[in-house]
């Protein structure tokens, strides 16, 4: 069996590296999983091979071996890689300059406004720097998923765009984004009853394959 030029360096349950996984997939894009895991041995995204390769030292990272090796981190980056440099598979951003923009725009409400507040490494410096106890730091992870949550359910009830999925009927950018952040919600006990168009979007999502299959609990890593 020939070996796949794109190589994935994930951690099970990073939701930055499940975003590419969903990609991937729908994408019917064959892929080689390294995990690094984020914790053993004090992160194994900071010993030197990985820091060699990803200098940003976290995941993911997608090497493609078809074009000279090239090295990507930084998942929205990733994805629109895939789809310009893969594009006759399924395509994640729809044709139109403003249907681009908005699943953009709904994709950096997760990646730019959601996650960064609670990363690992955002948690870790609470926790080690400042002190903050364990009910507090969860509290912290609520109140921005559920402000972020709060803007993207105003945003998909309001636009006559938004269909079966985040926009129109078949899956997008803002998909692979919403799904994994909802899941990382639930780790936290984030309340999400008010968010019933994002529920209703991820079980879409969550009823097809190349969503199962990126799923925190089925990833070779998983415990």
């Amino acid at each position: 069996m020939t070996k796949p030029s794109l190589t994935l360096y994930t951690y099970f349950r990073s939701s930055a590296s499940f975003r590419v996984r969903i990609a991937l997939n729908l994408k019917g894009l064959a892929y080689e999983s390294v995990p690094v895991h984020l914790l053993n041995h004090g992160g194994e995204q900071h010993a030197a091979p990985y820091a060699a390769l990803n200098p940003a030292q976290l995941v993911p990272a997608l090497v493609d071996g078809a074009h000279a090796g090239l090295v990507l981190g930084q998942s929205l980056a990733i994805m629109e890689y895939l789809d310009e440099a893969y594009p006759a598979t399924p395509a994640l951003l729809p044709t139109g300059a403003p249907e681009r923009a908005r699943v953009r725009a709904l994709a950096q409400t997760v990646a730019c406004e959601i996650h960064p507040l609670n990363n690992l490494r955002v948690v870790q410096y609470l926790e080690r720097e400042l002190q903050v106890d364990e009910a507090a730091r969860a509290t912290w992870n609520r109140h921005w998923m559920t402000l972020g949550f709060t803007a993207l359910e105003a945003l998909l009830t309001n636009s006559p765009h938004t269909g079966v999925f985040c926009h129109g009927d078949t899956p997008t950018l803002a998909d692979c984004c919403l799904v994994p952040q909802l899941t990382n919600a639930r780790r936290f006990a984030t309340p999400l009853e008010a968010f019933p168009t994002l529920l209703r979007v991820e079980a879409a999502c969550l009823a097809l394959d190349a969503f199962q299959r990126a799923l925190p609990a089925v990833q070779p890593d998983a415990p």
